[in-house]
């Protein structure tokens, strides 16, 4: 059954860091591109990271230079490091692969990892 934890989010100052991890169980991890996604309240999710299973990565325009996706394919676990955050940062964070997970007819997802970021 597929799991995925995320965790490491929190309330920070606009132009501070966090990282961010999500740990997978119970999928097949290391041969599947993997994306972290973040939903702003009222609006859609949105993905800002993608690592191939290869380690090449991808970033949407909005977080390009900020972020940094890596992988741990012996831990199962994707990471998300965020620099320079600012206040539109600000959302629930969640991790999943390219395409998302299933759990039966729906994609799967985790409880997400809040991200706050104060002026």
């Amino acid at each position: 059954q597929v799991q995925l934890v995320e965790s490491g989010g929190g309330l920070v100052q606009a132009g501070g860091s966090l990282r961010l991890s999500c740990a997978a169980s119970g999928v097949v991890f290391s041969s599947n591109a993997q994306k972290w996604y973040r939903q702003a309240p009222g609006k859609q999710r949105e993905w800002v990271a993608r690592i191939s299973a290869d380690g090449s990565t991808n970033y949407a325009d909005s977080v390009k230079g900020r972020f940094a996706i890596s992988r741990d394919n012996a831990k199962k676990t994707v990471y998300l490091q965020m620099n320079s955050l600012k206040l539109e940062d600000t959302a629930v964070y969640y991790c999943n692969r390219d395409p998302p997970y299933m759990n039966g007819p729906r994609p799967y997802w985790g409880q997400g990892t809040q991200v706050t970021v104060s002026s």
